[in-house]
């Protein structure tokens, strides 16, 4: 058996802070830990997976992995799994982690946990802990299979530097033309100077309190003064105020930064769903019965127009 897989997210040789979170946590399951990586051009990347502990760093290297495809992957890594046999492979809860370990489980009929917070993995069976009813309880999983499989949420884990041996396996390319029934033609990137929002280690997000552009103005450069994402409450999306990439909550992303600022954020069951995990929030609201100062760890009752200001004050001194 092939031991623990993880799968590398990664976009044109940029390794998603979840993969070393996985690779990280996955050290202390005692078994050996391997991390799979799909692309073009992509052996040179093995020292930076070992340097999380990646024992060997199987690789698909080819015209076909330059960008992510369902058909080519799924093909490649179903293949993968029948030659090598790993016991588990574990996926970032991202889109293409979502999609990609979806597609597999139904192809080789196994089960499969999702957005997972912790896991323990042995003996042939995962046990897996899921955040469900937008936080306020956890579910444990068991998931027995051949491999086990999980996605795992970014930022549950602690990235902890352990060398690992990082042997470059080279795969033979089992997908084909024939499994590709997409095509990328134009691929445009969100150009930011700020971290990207799933991967942030600090999050400022603006919603209805915010009343417009120069509510969610504020927002942002209180998040530049930390070198942070700025995020929004489907109230400030659906106003326009920000993009749609940026939405926190059960239908926008799941973040899971070391310090969320919730500013003129009531704290909707949707929006707590995809923050409420974050490390420490502080929230700023005028209604001191406000859903979110349940979650905060540090509550201001006050108008963001005036706390904010006072708050970027003190961080430029």
């Amino acid at each position: 058996m092939a031991g623990t897989w993880i799968f590398v997210e990664q976009r044109n040789g940029n390794i998603r802070k979840v993969t070393f979170e996985m690779l990280s946590e996955a050290q202390k399951w005692g078994d050996e830990v391997s991390a799979v990586v799909f692309g073009k051009g992509v052996a040179g990347l093995a020292p930076e997976l070992a340097k999380y502990g990646a024992a060997k760093v199987y690789v698909a290297d080819a015209d076909v992995f330059a960008q992510y495809n369902t058909g080519a992957f799924v093909a490649q890594l179903a293949a993968m799994i029948a030659e090598y046999k790993p016991n588990a492979v574990l996926f970032a809860h991202t889109f293409n982690g979502r999609d990609l370990a979806a597609r597999i489980s139904q192809k080789l009929e196994l089960g499969l946990a999702t957005d997972c917070i912790a896991a323990e993995i042995s003996a042939g069976k995962g046990v897996f802990t899921r955040s469900i009813y937008a936080g306020k309880a956890l579910a444990k999983v068991e998931v027995a299979g051949d491999p086990v499989m999980a996605t795992i949420r970014a930022g549950v884990f602690e990235v902890v530097e352990k060398a690992g041996a990082g042997e470059v396996v080279n795969v033979a390319v089992a997908a084909t033309a024939a499994d590709v029934y997409q095509n990328v033609k134009e691929f445009i990137p969100t150009v930011s100077a700020r971290p990207e929002l799933t991967e942030a280690d600090v999050v400022c997000s603006g919603g209805r309190g915010c009343k417009g552009p120069e509510g969610i103005a504020l927002v942002e450069q209180l998040a530049d003064l930390m070198g942070g994402a700025v995020g929004g409450s489907r109230a400030a999306i659906d106003s326009g105020w920000l993009g749609h990439e940026y939405q926190v909550g059960q239908t926008g992303k799941v973040v899971n930064p070391t310090l969320y600022v919730a500013a003129g954020i009531s704290g909707a069951i949707q929006h707590l769903a995809g923050m409420s995990s974050s490390k420490y929030i502080v929230a700023i609201n005028t209604d001191e019965e406000a859903p979110i100062f349940g979650v905060s760890d540090v509550g201001a009752v006050g108008d963001l127009f005036k706390v904010i200001p006072a708050l970027i004050d003190e961080l430029k001194k």
